[in-house]
């Protein structure tokens, strides 16, 4: 088993673009970047912004839903029903509130943690048995920030935050052909490692 496809989360629109919650939108954004003729184009039958690449050799299809964060699941759902893609070959990439910025994580399956988009996409899947790559953008109590979770997410990270989760994303990618070759513990050890 090997990721086919990864999937970024965020809500669309310009207001949103630099909010904490598109985080997984950022990621997505950097990775077709940096690939060769890879280019994320609207794709309407499944809601969302598109392309079909290639990664360590695998076809990878990487997708922004363009619905709002709660409903995600419907892109995601009519994308791998489409392509037969299974559960365990989808890579969610999302912002993660008990992270501290500059912290990337990844793991299978658990709970949506709260996560509006998680719970729509496991809603979609049936089942809790995809792959998250959990971004850190921190929470608000631990920031030390008097701001309700829904105030924090939909607004830009303080400008020493940014490099930190920057950096996370671009630690994130170096483990993506891990993923799609289906080295996952390999991938989670180079992640997880922090620099001495």
């Amino acid at each position: 088993m090997s990721i086919r496809l990864i999937v970024g989360l965020g809500n669309p629109g310009p207001e949103y673009e630099q909010t904490r919650h598109n985080a997984g939108f950022w990621l997505v954004d950097n990775l077709a970047n940096s690939l060769p003729r890879c280019s994320l184009a609207r794709e309407s039958k499944y809601n969302a912004l598109a392309a079909k690449t290639t990664i360590a050799g695998n076809e990878v299809w990487l997708l922004e839903p363009q619905t709002f964060m709660n409903r995600s699941g419907q892109s995601v759902g009519a994308l791998a029903r489409f392509f037969k893609i299974a559960p365990e070959e989808v890579l969610v990439v999302h912002d993660e509130l008990d992270l501290p910025p500059g912290t990337a994580k990844l793991k299978k399956g658990g709970s949506s943690g709260g996560h509006n988009g998680l719970k729509d996409i496991t809603a979609a899947l049936g089942t809790q048995d995809y792959w998250r790559l959990r971004i850190g953008i921190g929470h608000p109590r631990t920031l030390n920030l008097n701001q309700p979770v829904v105030d924090f997410v939909l607004h830009r990270p303080r400008k020493e935050e940014q490099p930190l989760i920057d950096e996370a994303i671009e630690k994130s990618l170096g483990i993506v052909p891990l993923l799609c070759k289906g080295e996952f513990e390999k991938a989670a050890m180079q992640l997880h490692t922090v620099a001495k």
